[in-house]
Order: C-alpha cells, then sequence, then structure tokens
C-alpha cells in the first residue's frame, strides 16, 4: 500500500513539473500576432511601462504580457489605456486578424493613425492621444465595428464616405477633433448607431442625414452647422445641439402632395425619461387648425399650374421637331477624341490643338483615334417614335467563345497556369495557329458586372490603347456568364518575378536596362494620364504588372481594367493587401486614387530596379521592412544610397546616374500629391539619364540596355 501511494505522489510531483511546459506549449502565440505586437512596442519606443512585451522573440499570450488577452494562441485583445505611452503605432497592425478589442486611449501617441488597422475589429478606442491626419479608409471595411471613439485628437479634414458597410456600429465619437466640411451620406447606413458625439470640431452643413438615425445620444455642439433642424431630432432623449448656426425652429413642413419622409423606429427607448417634454421650445407642437381636404385656392393653383405644364411641353416637342430636321440636313463630320465623347470634342482642329497640348514631348503614338467607320459611344440612332438608342461603339477586339478558350488552355488546367491577381488568374493559351496568347479569366466576385454592356464597354476602351509599353489587348469572352480577355503573350515573364525570384545570375537585370524598363513604364503612364481622352489612371501599378519581352522592354499590362472595378476603394482589406506597399498615403486614408497616386506607385517600383528588394518584406529586419520608410530618407546621402543599390549589379553602375535616380524617386514618393510631378517630366529626366549614362564606357554585355531609340525631341538638355 505504501509503495502504491509512494507512486502514485511520485507521478503527481512529475505531472505538475511539466504542467508549466505543456501550459507554455498551449499557450504559444500566432508568429503574426507576436511580429505585430514586437512592431507595436518597438513604434512606441520600448516602454517600460509594458511589462513583459519584447522587441524579439517573446510569446505575449504564454507570458502574459501587459494588457494582452488571448484565446488559445491568438491575441483577442490589446488594453493599455491611460500608462503615458508615446511614439506611434507601427505599421503591422493589420497582421492581427483575430484581434477583436484595440485601447490605447489617454496616452501620446502622435503620427496619423495606421492606413491599416486590425480588420476584424469589435472595439476600437484611440482617444486623447496626438493623433493628426484623417480617418483611414481601411475603416471602411472594418464590418464588424461596434464601438469607435477617436474623440479628443488633432484629426482634421472632411469625413470620407466610410460608413456605408458599418450598419453594427452603435457607438461613434468623433468629438473635439478639427474635422471640416459636410457629414457624409453614409452616415445614413449606420441603422444600429445609438450614441453619436460630434461636438467641437468644424463640421458644416444640414444634419439632415442623421433624422432617420435610431439615436439615443447626440451632441453635434459648437460645429458649424445650418438650416433647419429635422423634426425627428424631438425624439432623440438626449440632445445637445447649441453653438451653431441653425435656423429658429424645426424644419418646415413638406409642400402639398409630397410623401412624407420614413419615420424611424424606437421600439427600445424609453419616451417617459426624455429630459424635453414635446412642448419644448425647440419642437413646437403642430398647429391644430389645420383643415382637412384642399381650399378653393389650391385648386385653382393646380388648375393653373396643370395648364401650364401643358403649354411648356408642346412648345417643347415643336422645337425639337424643327431642330431634328434641321439636323438631317447637315452632314456629321466631327471626330470623337479618344475615349471621350463627342460632347467634349467635336470640332477638328479643337481637337487636334488639345491633342497638341497634351502630347508635349511624347513620342508619337499611332492609332490614337478610332478608326473613321466606327461609332461613337455617343452617336444616337433614332426610332420611330423619336426615342434615342445609345449605340456602344464597336469593338475592335477579337470576340472568342468559351468553348474555343477552353481548347487553348486544356480547360484552364494548372499546367497553363502562368499567374494570379486579385481580379482573376492568368493562362497561357496556345491556338491552332500556333499563336500563344494570355487568357485573364476574370473573376466574377472581384468586380462589379451587374451589367453586361459595362464589360463590353470596359473591352471597347482597353481595345483602343495602342502604345509599344502597354500590353494590348487582343480579343474577349462574354459567355455563359463568363467574362474573360484575351492579351498578347510576353515571353520573358513579370519585372517582379525577374527581380525577387530569378535565380540564374545571368538574367539579372543590368543598371542600364532597369533604367530602360523605367523609361518605358514610365511612357506607358504618361501616354494612359496625359495622351488618352480622358485620362486613364492605372489604380494597381506594381512591377508584377510589368511585363518583360525578349529585348527587356517593357509592357504595363492591366491597363484599363480599373473601369471593371468601380468600387475598388472599398476592396482594400482584401483586394489591395497584395498591393499595399505600392499605395499613395491619400488612397490608404481617404480610398481617393488619381493620376498622381500612379506616380507614387511608379516611384515604389523605382525603388525596387535600384535596391532589389520588395516593397514590403516581412522577412527582413524591423526597420527595412518597409521599402519607402527604410529607403527614403536615404536617397539623398551618397554614401547610404551606394550601400542600398542591388547586390546583383555588382557594383556596375554610373555613380551620377545613380544619384539622380534617387532624386526622380524621391519626388514621386513624395507624401503629398500635389507636389509629384506629372508622368511627362518624369519621362524628360529619364531620358536626360539615360543620354548622359551611355556616355559611359560600360561593358559590352551592359550595352543592350539601351536598344531603346529616342525620339529628336529628347536630345535636348531637360532639367528636372
Amino acid at each position: 500500500m505504501g509503495e502504491k501511494r509512494c507512486c502514485y505522489l511520485s507521478s503527481l510531483v512529475a505531472f505538475l513539473s511539466i504542467l508549466p511546459l505543456l501550459v507554455s506549449v498551449q499557450a504559444a502565440t500566432d508568429p503574426s500576432d507576436v511580429g505585430a505586437l514586437e512592431v507595436i512596442y518597438s513604434s512606441l519606443n520600448s516602454p517600460l511601462q509594458l511589462s513583459g512585451w519584447k522587441s524579439t522573440g517573446g510569446d505575449p499570450c504564454g507570458e502574459s504580457w501587459k494588457g494582452i488577452s488571448c484565446e488559445g494562441p491568438a491575441v483577442r485583445a490589446i488594453q493599455v489605456s491611460g500608462l503615458g505611452l508615446n511614439g506611434t503605432l507601427g505599421y503591422l497592425l493589420s497582421n492581427l486578424l483575430s484581434l477583436k478589442t484595440l485601447d490605447v486611449s489617454n496616452n501620446n501617441i502622435h503620427d496619423t493613425i495606421p492606413y491599416q488597422l486590425p480588420p476584424n475589429l469589435t472595439h476600437l478606442n484611440l482617444a486623447s492621444n496626438n493623433f493628426s491626419g484623417n480617418l483611414p479608409y481601411s475603416i471602411s471595411s472594418m464590418v464588424s465595428l461596434i464601438y469607435m471613439n477617436v474623440s479628443h485628437n488633432s484629426l482634421a479634414l472632411s469625413l470620407g464616405d466610410i460608413f456605408t458597410n458599418l450598419q453594427g456600429l452603435s457607438s461613434l465619437d468623433l468629438s473635439f477633433n478639427n474635422f471640416t466640411g459636410d457629414l457624409p451620406n453614409s452616415f445614413t447606413s449606420l441603422s444600429n448607431l445609438s450614441t453619436l458625439y460630434l461636438q467641437n470640431n468644424q463640421l458644416t452643413g444640414h444634419v439632415n442625414v442623421l433624422a432617420n438615425l435610431p439615436l439615443n445620444n447626440l451632441n453635434i455642439a459648437n460645429n458649424h452647422f445650418s438650416g433647419w433642424i429635422p423634426s425627428e431630432f424631438n425624439s432623440i432623449p438626449n440632445l445637445v445641439i447649441g453653438g451653431n448656426s441653425f435656423d429658429n425652429g424645426p424644419a418646415p413642413p413638406p409642400p402639398p402632395f409630397t410623401p412624407p419622409p420614413p419615420r424611424r423606429s424606437h421600439k427600445n427607448r424609453n419616451h417617459t425619461n426624455a429630459p424635453r417634454g414635446s412642448d419644448s421650445p425647440l419642437f413646437p407642437p403642430a398647429s391644430q387648425n389645420i383643415k382637412k381636404g384642399l381650399s378653393t385656392g389650391a385648386i385653382v393653383g393646380i388648375v393653373v399650374g396643370s395648364v401650364l405644364v401643358v403649354l411648356c411641353a408642346t412648345a417643347a416637342i415643336v422645337f425639337c421637331l424643327r431642330s431634328c430636321s434641321k439636323g438631317d440636313k447637315k452632314k456629321k463630320n466631327s471626330a470623337a477624341g479618344f475615349l471621350g465623347p463627342p460632347s467634349v470634342i467635336t470640332d477638328k482642329a479643337t481637337n487636334k490643338e488639345m491633342q497638341e497640348q497634351r502630347v508635349k514631348s511624347v513620342a508619337p503614338i499611332t492609332n490614337l483615334k478610332p478608326p473613321p467607320s466606327e461609332k461613337t459611344m455617343s452617336e444616337r440612332v433614332h426610332g420611330k417614335n423619336g426615342s434615342g438608342k445609345r449605340l456602344k461603339a464597336p469593338i475592335t477586339a477579337t470576340a472568342y467563345s468559351v468553348a474555343s478558350l477552353q481548347v487553348a488552355t486544356n480547360s484552364f488546367s494548372q499546367e497553363c497556369l502562368v499567374g494570379e491577381g486579385s481580379l482573376g488568374r492568368v493562362y497561357k493559351a496556345k491556338f491552332p495557329n500556333g499563336k500563344d496568347l494570355a487568357i485573364k479569366k476574370i473573376d466574377s466576385a472581384a468586380v462589379s458586372l451587374q451589367e453586361e454592356d459595362n464589360f463590353l464597354e470596359a473591352v471597347s476602351n482597353m481595345a483602343r490603347l495602342r502604345h509599344p509599353n502597354i500590353a494590348t489587348l487582343q480579343g474577349y469572352c462574354a459567355e455563359h456568364g463568363q467574362h474573360l480577355l484575351v492579351y498578347e503573350y510576353i515571353t520573358n515573364g513579370t519585372l517582379h518575378d525577374m527581380l525577387h525570384f530569378s535565380d540564374d545570375s545571368n538574367k539579372a537585370l543590368t543598371w542600364n536596362a532597369r533604367v530602360k524598363i523605367a523609361l518605358g513604364t514610365a511612357r506607358a503612364l504618361e501616354y494612359l494620364h496625359e495622351v488618352c481622352l480622358p485620362s486613364v489612371v492605372h489604380r494597381n501599378f506594381k512591377s508584377a504588372n510589368i511585363l518583360l519581352d525578349e529585348e527587356l522592354s517593357p509592357h504595363l499590362s492591366d491597363c484599363g481594367l480599373a473601369a471593371l472595378t468601380p468600387n475598388t476603394e472599398r476592396q482594400i482589406s482584401t483586394q489591395m493587401v497584395g498591393s499595399f506597399g505600392y499605395s499613395a498615403p491619400e488612397f490608404a486614408m481617404s480610398g481617393l486614387y488619381t493620376v498622381k497616386s500612379d506616380v507614387y506607385s511608379f516611384g515604389v517600383v523605382m525603388l525596387e530596379l535600384l535596391t532589389g528588394r520588395k516593397p514590403l518584406d516581412s522577412s527582413r529586419v524591423r526597420s527595412e521592412q518597409s521599402l519607402v520608410r527604410w529607403a527614403t530618407p536615404q536617397l539623398h546621402d551618397i554614401d547610404a544610397l551606394a550601400k542600398m543599390v542591388d547586390l546583383a549589379l555588382n557594383g556596375m553602375y554610373p555613380a551620377k546616374s545613380l544619384s539622380r535616380f534617387a532624386d526622380i524617386i524621391a519626388l514621386c514618393v513624395q507624401p503629398e500629391p500635389e507636389f509629384r510631378p506629372p508622368m511627362s517630366e518624369v519621362v524628360q529626366a529619364l531620358v536626360r539619364l539615360m543620354q548622359r549614362a551611355s556616355t559611359v564606357k560600360r561593358r559590352s554585355s551592359d550595352e543592350s540596355g539601351f536598344s531603346y531609340r529616342m525620339q529628336e525631341h529628347e536630345t535636348a538638355d531637360l532639367s528636372f
């Protein structure tokens, strides 16, 4: 019996001795969460207040870091309020995919709110810090958000339309900041919002967008709101509206025969506790003397108005018939601008003058206009009843059947797959005539294709893009709910693969080749921005969309595809994550994307060409993971610049050429879009750089990098 008891005790002691190890194993934190927390800790200047936190090699869940709550290996909450923290929140918050609560309120954290916040948050509290800038656009995709508080900061600018998808949000506090402009229309989507604090900002305009929200608490005091106070505010239990410029009294009643706005539901409210009664001076009771029915004066007014409407309509019909008769006698010979409606450019002389102004010093591009036989997008044909039906421009690309593309790609087999992007997969297709083409099979879930005409119109415009540095759209397919694009097949892969995944040292890009690629892609963007009418914004410019042929000439792909995704901004959490390293600050902050955003992305690609590094690389040390943040401060330091150059170049580059290349990058990646140069100036600077570099004696193997033929207008000594 004693032996059994001794054996039992020894077993218990052994179990208890290994229990901490078992707990430690179970508590091991997800590496992605660990990396994000380590970046936060370093960005906050490694404060002592965060006991247990480490810069490297820590286990937040297993070691019980201060303010960290976990569920298994996943970090679920960060609650470090009121600890006097100073610094920034870093740039890896989006890696915290399981995080539900982020509370860093009542500290001294500064700089802008990170562009990418944890996507699945339910509670976000950044109140009482020193955050500046605006609300990041990534908030628009945080559909699980219930509570958000960014009050008592230095946030500014107008509120973006970022609230459409936040139907679950119940409490929103934007008070005590410097927000300006009108309230966004997306506020009307906040169907569960019960508390809204907007006091002490610089907001303007009316507040009608708040009228039908199920609010219990609303404070809009000390702004610059104007107009009438919505009568629906009368049912809000806790309302503060002082310090604005509202008109006296409630909003006027709607005009006769106008259906009233939908009434708000207040099922969950206790109106007996309302601080103001129905006889509040803000909301006087409706007059009891309004009679039912119509008065004699109203009836006379209706009759007179009806007669006037009939007379006006008759006169308009007569005028239109005369105009059409005159128009049929004239020969129509006006030409529409490229990708632009004739209503903008109808006169040949005007069209020619505008083209000359936009082309500037761009190399001549052929086939800018549609063939003379083409009907323009805005020409109309009249039926017997005179009604107009819009004719689409003929599509110059070849129409393929799904069956033919299936045969050419072996039913879109894995063996034919050559790439995959945010819009779908790309396959190499072999046709019976021996020609190879690239087929982009568009994922219907990734684009907006509500109407077939939208796809065909985009295809028509893409097929008319003609430039030696743009991948040509050869054909399309729109059958059985499938949407496919057929491009010329570029043999040498993408610039991204060439820079980052090439194991063959013989295929390493020389300096001359890199400058050539930069110039060619700059010309492509210049064509899209400054030659096409209207301008075409690429929206997804990155090295993976630059294809290289056998001579290492670049061909920019996916040009015009932004037309298929009009709601690209709201997909930042999914579609744009892979391109985040290329995204300009204004896109991440406000969702706005312009030609200057393309210029920023071009600067990032130039950084890739210079350094051989990826825009975002989590495998590197923390301070070097973001290419732009790491490289930008060193672009004007000659010694540091030399150390940044891609080692694959083996030092074979002209020093002055390298410095000028860095100067162009610095201008392109400026945070403020208005200070970035237009692409025509970038082209001129690269031409000048290429001319000077070509005078340096190089090895014969490098000469092929300057096979690009320059035009006469490019020989001038250009300054930048």
